[in-house]
């Protein structure tokens, strides 16, 4: 598995991650969704240069000229609610992309403790096409796996996935380096963070992506 830290190399998308951290910024819901969207514009600038392009010619007002565009078929997957800003970056450039969502909540029941719940998986057909599965938050690994499991299940086998993710922890990158090993994937990070807390949080992270966009929940 290839693995892409954006934070790693100086760019404007610093800036971005910066203000996602920032206690005294990051409660500006507009702004902290705005910023989530604009890495993902960073993020599906750099994805796109991974990919196959092939020559097409478009007519200008004086003459003909050739262009390199993209062969692949995209597909935007994310889960909901928090990753819908970070979606929206990456459809802002793949604006032709079809789009899958996956519907999932936290349960808790006595025998597995918390646990991660699918409830609805809305997907076109993945087979042949670049699967780019984008989730603010790689804490644990756990339930993204479930996540890509489930969307391969519904749709089918694409050619490559690409997962994102805007903060990761260092366990979430070993479990899904182990998990999906074998797999043809690629992972694209905009920073790795020190740890887990003993809740599993990402430290330091910027706390909770989806209270932060769209209000705290029930």
């Amino acid at each position: 598995m290839k693995v892409h830290i954006i934070n790693e190399e100086n760019s404007l998308c610093n800036r971005f991650l910066a203000e996602l951290r920032d206690v005294e910024k990051h409660t500006d819901r507009l702004r902290f969704r705005r910023n989530l969207e604009r890495v993902g514009e960073v993020m599906a600038y750099e994805v796109s240069k991974t990919f196959q392009y092939h020559p097409v010619t478009v007519q200008t007002p004086i003459n003909p000229a050739t262009v390199m565009l993209p062969e692949q078929e995209v597909v935007v997957a994310s889960v909901l609610r928090a990753g819908l800003p970070f979606h929206q970056g990456f459809l802002n450039y793949f604006d032709e992309a079809g789009n899958a969502f996956i519907s999932a909540r936290r349960v808790y029941d006595e025998t597995h403790g918390f646990r991660i719940r699918y409830d609805s998986v809305y997907t076109p057909r993945l087979d042949g096409k670049q699967l780019l599965l984008v989730d603010p938050m790689l804490a644990t690994g756990a339930s993204l796996k479930i996540a890509y499991d489930e969307l391969l299940q519904q749709g089918g086998r694409p050619a490559h996935t690409h997962i994102a993710c805007v903060i990761a922890s260092p366990q979430g990158l070993n479990y899904l380096q182990e998990a999906l090993g074998g797999e043809n994937v690629t992972l694209w990070l905009g920073a790795l963070d020190e740890g887990l807390t003993e809740k599993s949080y990402i430290d330091p992270g910027l706390g909770d992506a989806g209270d932060l966009a769209f209000g705290d929940k029930i």
